[in-house]
């Protein structure tokens, strides 16, 4: 478990551009119960390709993406673990992965990005990725 005070910016992070944070298993089945349309979840992480590329690479591609997701949510890997382990339950049959990122349409996942594919490359590249993703899922003829 990491203090507050050091992962509160990474949570702000992400929180600060319109994702609603996660804390609790009940508030992830809760929020996995209701939405429609298109849903961007981030499972964030206090490692350095989230800070370097993951976060800023989601934050990018909601700028500057003409499409966009309809909900953004996110849960905090090793520090709401409740929240992280039951969000994991949705993403399978992919493994654990932090960072990973993943797009519902309504209540099927339909893309997952797991750390391996984040590892390695920049924020552009990770932008990019999901500029493609959201306009093949999150646009009006996906």
């Amino acid at each position: 478990m990491y203090p507050p005070h050091l992962v509160a910016p990474m949570k702000e992070d992400l929180t600060s551009v319109g994702f609603q944070e996660l804390t609790s298993a009940e508030e992830v089945d809760n929020f996995m119960a209701g939405p429609k349309g298109t849903t961007l979840i981030m499972v964030n992480s206090v490692c350095g390709c989230a800070a370097g590329a993951a976060r800023p690479g989601v934050k990018a591609a909601l700028a500057f993406s003409e499409v966009k997701p309809d909900n953004l949510v996110t849960v905090f890997a090793g520090v709401d673990g409740e929240a992280t382990a039951k969000m994991r339950e949705y993403l399978l049959p992919y493994p654990p992965s932090s960072p990973a990122i993943a797009i519902f349409k309504d209540d099927e996942l339909v893309h997952f990005i797991e750390r391996h594919h984040i590892e390695g490359r920049n924020a552009k590249m990770i932008a990019e990725h999901l500029v493609t993703a959201f306009e093949e899922f999150c646009g009006e003829k996906a």
